[in-house]
């Protein structure tokens, strides 16, 4: 369906919960907070990931991978938020609305199938483990991950496409806190039936799909584990996958409950509340779910920051040095005194 938007607005007015001000204080710290703690957590992964020799398997390479998808996507959210919530005027320019619906589906649909590749490598480790080296090679790795975020980036591309082509008639009052395609079609003032059945097609092919690819992984991988003989080695084999399963929990319940639910008039601030949790709080989690629950990650920040202790120690051996080879230099510039 190819619609000629004439009434394209120069600006969006983002309602969120502007009807209740006395939410826009808890909301700004609460977004402030997830936010400090979203960048400094999936920063510290992939920092961690790389630097550490022992984390260079796919495993923490898809781990890095979700981690920078994290950062970007709370990141073409949040801030602008943060903006709207403490002024009067709720505001966002077109192009920034265009840009935020674009990178928001790009990233959500490349999580959806980010997730599960990660479920197909715990697999592999798991049910394959002698031939899990030359299944996921280095290869296989990054075409896995080049084609999540391609599929993702397209499928944003089309559905961005189709939502941005829909007349509006001069609305421009986007009842919820950043540009999502739901809320971008109620301002329509045609019929939309046509644009809502190609989104909850296109939801099926990136939520539900993967959801079962990931459910097939894990019934398999529960077989495995329960085949293994030392409690030892169950308890290992649980703690590899339990983190990943949370994250896949959170995200994909989340998601599908947006996504894939019928419209409804008393579903409006569930949806806000919905998008809210896999937008911020979801990637605000994810470190901390791998942190705690991955014995791996927690060795390799004892590592690095023994690392990081020793070379501060080094450069501060080498400051003090520095400061005693100058002072002894300056020493022996001065004048030497004449005794009579």
């Amino acid at each position: 369906m190819n619609w000629i938007n004439e009434s394209v607005p120069q600006e969006f007015i983002l309602l969120g919960f502007s009807d209740r001000p006395w939410l826009e204080l808890p909301l700004f710290v609460m977004f402030l907070f997830s936010y400090i703690l979203t960048i400094f957590g999936n920063l510290t992964i992939i920092l961690v990931s790389h630097l550490d020799f022992k984390l260079h398997t796919p495993m923490y390479f898809f781990l890095s991978n979700l981690s920078l998808l994290d950062l970007c996507y709370t990141t073409s959210t949040v801030p602008q938020m943060l903006v709207n919530i403490r002024n009067t005027r709720k505001v966002i320019s077109y192009g920034g609305c265009v840009a935020q619906l674009f990178i928001f589906l790009a990233l959500g649909s490349t999580e959806c199938l980010l997730l599960a590749v990660m479920s197909f490598d715990r697999f592999v480790a798991i049910c394959r483990p002698l031939h899990y080296s030359v299944l996921m090679h280095q290869r296989l790795c990054l075409q896995l991950a080049a084609a999540s975020w391609i599929s993702g980036f397209s499928n944003s591309a089309l559905q961005s496409t189709w939502t941005l082509q829909m007349p509006l008639c001069g609305h421009r009052e986007v009842d919820h806190f950043f540009c999502e395609v739901p809320a971008l079609l109620k301002l329509s003032c045609v019929d939309t039936t046509a644009n809502e059945a190609e989104l909850f097609f296109i939801s099926v092919l990136f939520l539900l799909i993967p959801v079962t690819l990931v459910l097939i992984s894990y019934a398999f991988i529960v077989q495995a584990v329960l085949r293994i003989q030392s409690a030892e080695g169950r308890r290992k084999a649980f703690g590899t996958c339990g983190s990943h399963l949370i994250v896949v929990s959170l995200f994909y319940g989340t998601a599908t409950s947006m996504y894939l639910q019928p419209p409804s008039p008393s579903s409006k601030d569930r949806g806000k509340m919905v998008s809210l949790f896999y937008g911020i709080i979801a990637p605000m989690l994810n470190p901390l779910i791998y942190t705690l629950r991955n014995k791996e990650v927690k060795e390799a920040f004892k590592r690095l920051a023994a690392r990081t202790k020793c070379l501060l120690s080094l450069l501060t051996s080498l400051q003090v040095a520095l400061f005693f080879v100058i002072t002894i230099e300056n020493y022996c510039k001065l004048p030497q005194r004449k005794f009579p």
